[in-house]
């Protein structure tokens, strides 16, 4: 490491120690940025102060932040998302189809808008994007992470979480759509003026083995007066289906296919 005069060294700490920011203290005094931060580490440890990681988490802050987001990309993860939750690695991951650029940038913007601070990432896998956010702060937002897979505990919102569901059921909706949803076109065959023809209509398919998602998604859907009902099949997995044209139009209104 570079050897540095006690008095640069004791000017950065007193620049640090007034909340200027690392970054900054290094530009001005022209020292590499690991330098700087060993310097406050080391000022730290000498006076006993313990670190705290900056954070702007809105449960620990108490700060606002777009709750119309926050209902998408609670969607998108009770969906297909997952949190990693180890003591050096912290991370929300959210799965994507790779050809579906909207939706990981949806999922990219919802992350950046519920904790503006922190980076989000992509990581490119076979057929799909995970679209990644590193804080040990997403549990406090997404208090249904637990050990196990989520058809194996209980998945219930907390009050506030709830609170901010029934201000926005629609982005909730469209962010299990989205997620582990879909909508598509379906054909039957008529016979008009004596002849067959083709008829095609529209419907929408969420699946989902969590019967607290299902009760989670079915609930919104009563609330926004779109009608459904669950198809019998015979795997794990429920599959709920939105097929009358009036409901159909409200979901296209408001959610919309994949893209």
């Amino acid at each position: 490491m570079e050897q540095h005069s006690p008095s640069i060294r004791a000017h950065a700490v007193a620049l640090m120690r007034q909340g200027v920011p690392n970054r900054v203290v290094a530009e001005q005094l022209n020292v590499p940025r690991g330098t700087v931060g060993w310097w406050l580490c080391e000022d730290r440890k000498r006076r006993g102060e313990p670190y705290w990681r900056p954070t702007d988490c809105p449960k620990c802050t108490g700060r606002d932040f777009d709750e119309a987001a926050y209902s998408y990309l609670l969607g998108l993860y009770l969906g297909d998302g997952h949190i990693v939750s180890k003591p050096k690695q912290n991370h929300l991951s959210i799965y994507c189809n790779a050809e579906q650029t909207g939706l990981i940038a949806a999922a990219e913007n919802a992350m950046r808008s519920v904790m503006s601070t922190l980076g989000v990432g992509r990581r490119s896998k076979p057929g799909c994007v995970e679209v990644k956010s590193y804080s040990a702060h997403w549990p406090c937002m997404l208090p249904q992470h637990g050990p196990g897979k989520k058809h194996e505990r209980v998945i219930a919102l907390e009050p506030w979480q709830q609170a901010i569901v029934d201000e926005h059921p629609w982005q909730f909706v469209r962010g299990l759509i989205h997620s582990d949803g879909c909508r598509v076109t379906n054909w039957t065959t008529r016979v008009i003026a004596g002849e067959r023809k083709r008829y095609e209509y529209p419907r929408y398919f969420f699946t989902n083995t969590s019967a607290d998602i299902i009760r989670l998604f079915t609930d919104t859907l009563d609330r926004v007066g779109v009608e459904w009902k669950s198809l019998n099949q015979s795997r794990a997995a429920v599959t709920i289906s939105v097929a009358r044209k009036a409901s159909v139009a409200l979901m296209d209104l408001h959610v919309g296919p994949k893209y």
